[in-house]
């Protein structure tokens, strides 16, 4: 079982979830999405959290408000660091996640720790964990089958996009011609312009 929230404080809402055990969690880093951002507190057990990004949007984009809204998330469901004030919250993106052999369910380390940021979390703030909660539905999906629908749906737009820069390069390559042709027949009306007639043809040094 996963559970999704709106994070509403940006229009549209973003959306951000998170799987109800670790072996949820294990499905979620297994099958996510390059679009989605991992939330985790640091140094302490706490609920993997993600915030799924729209086209175009980089971990750069993400505005300020939502960033709280998932870090808050996070500590609103670690047992130890709900009790703690000023701690870190660690997230990345869903790429970086790396699994190796022997790791238990729900465990991950970076492929490259300089890619992790860090968000400060002084205390829990009621107002947004709740507003969050007011969202929450739960949903039980196949991982695996919405992360091959979405590449699917990625290979069919690039072939998309493909087709249309062949279809504009042959455009450019037809007009290149036609204007060369163009070119070539002004040019030969200039040389037909150049010829010099005599007399229609009768040249004779006859004298009478």
């Amino acid at each position: 079982m996963v559970f999704f929230f709106n994070s509403n404080v940006v229009s549209p809402p973003l959306e951000i979830f998170m799987g109800a055990d670790k072996y949820e969690n294990e499905e979620l880093i297994r099958w996510g999405w390059p679009e989605d951002v991992w939330f985790h507190v640091h140094n302490y057990s706490s609920a993997h959290v993600y915030l799924r990004l729209r086209n175009g949007q980089t971990i750069d984009d993400i505005p300020s408000s939502v960033l709280e809204d998932a870090a808050q998330l996070c500590k609103a469901n670690s047992i130890q660091g709900n009790k703690i004030n000023n701690i870190d919250v660690v997230y990345t993106m869903w790429e970086n996640l790396k699994k190796t052999q022997g790791m238990e369910p729900g465990q991950v380390a970076y492929h490259n720790d300089n890619l992790v940021r860090k968000i400060r979390i002084e205390k829990r703030v009621n107002e947004i964990v709740n507003r969050l909660n007011k969202t929450k539905t739960e949903h039980h999906p196949d991982f695996r089958a919405e992360r091959e629908a979405r590449d699917a749906e990625e290979r069919e737009e690039k072939k998309r996009i493909l087709r249309k820069q062949k279809e504009k390069m042959k455009e450019e390559e037809k007009k290149k011609l036609e204007e060369a042709e163009l070119r070539n027949y002004k040019s030969l009306l200039t040389a037909e312009k150049m010829t010099t007639n005599y007399d229609d043809g009768n040249d004779s040094d006859d004298f009478m």
